[in-house]
């Protein structure tokens, strides 16, 4: 992949403004996934999907990121104009971003579906029959799960969880004992189903839906007898939801975060989300309650959690609406006949999800639980799901008898309580379980068997870029490494031991590992390329990832263009390094590749004249997984192996034309489109997953 050496230019070293915004690269990230929702060659159900996406990543952006923004920690001074104005700014796209959301569902979405025949009909769409059957349905299902609650002194403003479901009513007339409280909340319980059928008696040979505001708006006055119910509202309140847990003031971790998720719903308010026809007077009522100012409010044309319309895909569940299903076909490597440890002794073998499926790695380790040679097994657990296949293996190896050790991260985030739940299941059937290091989060992927041949003891070892869960394996790209290599496998023995024992950590053989030194050997890396440039050798780097948004890494990308390095740089979701500006990252591009499976590998490429390196890692190039994570990478040294992965997952991303995006010197995106030939055609459409599929399809 190398390409002729460009003549380096006089290095302009970069300072703080030159890089792009974090937050607003983030909003770019999910309007290019709500692109996926406004192509009408996605099949409809799959278009409300992305839509559903974007809503999710929204939710998380402002539990996570917009709390800078908040008032959860009160500057002692006020903002410079800087801060201010990026503050506004971040405001104003992430408001865009929102309408165009409600405007592609009122005004593009449910038109589609309204010409199929699937409705979600409102109060005033329904007929005399359905609105005796939502009242029968309010009456029964609904109403005895409500409790209005009227506000007084003797009853002040609720404690209103989380991203749930609420209304507010303004009331007129007096109440039972004669005083004039005008304000009253309703809280909605999460068990009620956000979408109801109605009975097919009722609704034709269509599919029609009422949505449970709808029902609940159509019958407020039922809960306030003898009241007017004048204004009112739905509303849903984002809060903080980042766990903070002083990992060194607490003496059982895993004991503080269980204590913490019991009140991560009730953190610091972020957003106030409520009806477009919300009155002033209420929505300032609920900004006084929450403590936000003007710019967290979002008034919305539709629903206030679309996240929920997700239910719409179960309940049509119309195959001609959806993504063909694909399976992934078992890793073309293995033999399911054959033990993988013999396998594993002819070379390594490589799995690239989801187009291998995840059944390889399960049978590793099911081959591993089940041999009686095996001695041990090692495994670290940052995302697993409540309901892991994975899991229950790890418990049968205990029962069998095996040495188990799980280092479980309890801080991923938003997976902690299963991750916990998991750890007491294990502890109690005698697996050693430890939680990594005080102040980082293990975010590497590794599993280690130790297994009796002879006289000796081999080691066998799955490194990976992705998670160990199933279902996410389906639905995100990721490659797996299997090897028996001996100083590879014992640099994973080594980093286990160093998780447990904490003790110093010795020189590695082939591995890189943060917080110790994968930041500085990347580093170097990247400048022994710019010095070949600079030398006159041709020289490339090709980086993919998730995320760049650390600065020394990029400055070093900056040096190595300046120096002559021709860059390509494949990242799917926030980046802070701006493409090809002028004078500052002329030979530096950058793509985004959305597509139907979310992009999730990472591989670093190095190479100068015919001398090349490639690393695997589970760490994207940001400051967190540099300094504050246990990460790792690893070279793949096979030439085979390192060819599939290059033509895999760089060439044919490099080449996309159809899912890809590019990035240009001032943080704008534009999509790719196909080239024209000389006779002005188009040249054919070229889809990395699309071509990907392909391929493994026809090596079944």
């Amino acid at each position: 992949m190398t390409t002729a050496p460009t003549t380096p230019k006089t290095p302009v070293a970069p300072v703080s403004t030159d890089w792009l915004d974090r937050d607003l690269s983030l909003l770019a990230f999910n309007a290019r996934v709500l692109d996926w929702a406004k192509r009408p060659d996605v099949p409809l159900l799959e278009r409300v999907r992305y839509l559903c996406i974007v809503s999710s990543n929204l939710d998380e952006f402002f539990e996570v990121r917009a709390a800078l923004y908040s008032s959860i920690e009160k500057p002692k001074a006020a903002p410079d104009a800087a801060s201010a104005k990026a503050h506004l700014n971040l405001s104003e796209v992430a408001h865009a971003l929102v309408d165009e959301q409600y405007a592609l569902y009122n005004d593009v979405l449910m038109p589609a579906f309204a010409k199929e025949g699937v409705r979600i009909l409102s109060h005033g769409e329904r007929n005399l029959a359905q609105h005796r059957w939502v009242k029968s349905y309010f009456d029964r299902e609904v109403r005895p799960l409500l409790l209005p609650v009227g506000l007084d002194p003797a009853h002040p403003f609720p404690q209103v969880a989380n991203k749930s479901l609420n209304f507010i009513v303004r009331l007129s007339g007096k109440d039972a004992f004669g005083r004039d409280n005008e304000i009253a909340i309703v809280k909605v319980p999460r068990s009620l189903p956000r979408l109801i059928p109605i009975p097919e008696k009722l609704s034709g040979k269509r599919q029609l839906f009422v949505s449970i505001s709808s029902v609940i708006r159509a019958h407020l006055k039922d809960l306030f007898p003898g009241r007017d119910v004048g204004q009112f509202s739905q509303f849903r309140v984002t809060r903080h939801s980042d766990l903070a847990v002083d990992e060194e003031d607490v003496k059982n971790l895993r004991t503080a975060l269980r204590k913490g998720l019991v009140h991560r719903n009730y953190g610091q308010a972020v957003r106030l989300e409520v009806s477009a026809g919300c009155s002033e007077h209420l929505s300032d009522f609920l900004l006084q309650q929450f403590e936000l100012p003007a710019s967290a409010l979002y008034r919305v044309h539709g629903p206030v959690n679309l996240v929920r319309l997700n239910q719409l895909i179960d309940l049509v569940d119309n195959p001609k609406w959806l993504f063909p299903r694909y399976v992934g076909s078992f890793p073309h490597q293995l033999n399911p006949n054959t033990s993988i440890f013999e396998q594993l002794q002819a070379g390594d073998v490589l799995i690239h999800q989801p187009y291998e499926s995840f059944d390889g790695v399960l049978a590793f380790l099911r081959d591993a639980v089940r041999d009686p040679d095996v001695l041990a097994i090692k495994q670290t657990i940052y995302r697993t799901g409540a309901d892991s296949v994975l899991m229950e293996l790890l418990r049968e190896a205990v029962q069998r008898g095996k040495e188990v050790t799980v280092v479980v991260e309890l801080k991923a985030r938003f997976d902690e309580e299963a991750n916990i739940n998991w750890a007491e299941k294990l502890e109690y059937i005698g697996a050693q379980v430890v939680y990594g290091v005080v102040g980082l989060k293990t975010h590497a992927k590794m599993l280690l068997v130790s297994r009796r041949e002879g006289r000796v003891i081999r080691r066998y070892a799955h490194l990976s870029t992705g998670n160990y869960n199933p279902r996410t394996a389906k639905l995100y790209t990721d490659l797996s490494h299997l090897t028996c290599d001996p100083k590879l496998t014992q640099d994973v023995e080594t980093v286990f031991n160093l998780l447990a024992s904490q003790s110093k950590i010795p020189r590695l053989n082939k591995m890189l590992i943060a917080p110790f030194h994968l930041q500085r050997s990347l580093i170097e890396w990247v400048d022994k390329t710019a010095a070949s440039a600079a030398a006159g050798v041709a020289s490339r780097i090709v980086l993919k990832m998730n995320t760049l948004t650390d600065e020394k890494l990029m400055e070093a990308l900056v040096r190595a263009g300046q120096a002559g390095v021709q860059i390509d740089l494949i990242v799917r979701g926030a980046c802070m390094l701006p493409a090809q500006r002028a004078g500052f990252t002329d030979n530096i591009r950058v793509r985004s590749i959305i597509g139907q499976f979310l992009e999730h590998s990472r591989v670093f490429y190095f190479a100068s004249g015919d001398n090349e390196v490639l690393y695997l890692s589970s760490a994207d190039w940001m400051n967190r997984n540099m300094l504050r994570r246990v990460e790792l990478a690893w070279p793949v040294e096979d030439v085979a192996l390192r060819t599939r992965i290059v033509n895999e997952c760089l060439v044919a991303y490099l080449q996309d034309n159809v899912d890809a995006w590019v990035l240009d010197g001032e943080g704008h995106y534009k999509r790719v489109q196909a080239p024209k030939t000389r006779a002005g055609k188009l040249k054919e459409p070229h889809s990395a997953q699309a071509a990907l599929k392909a391929l493994y399809s026809a090596k079944v």
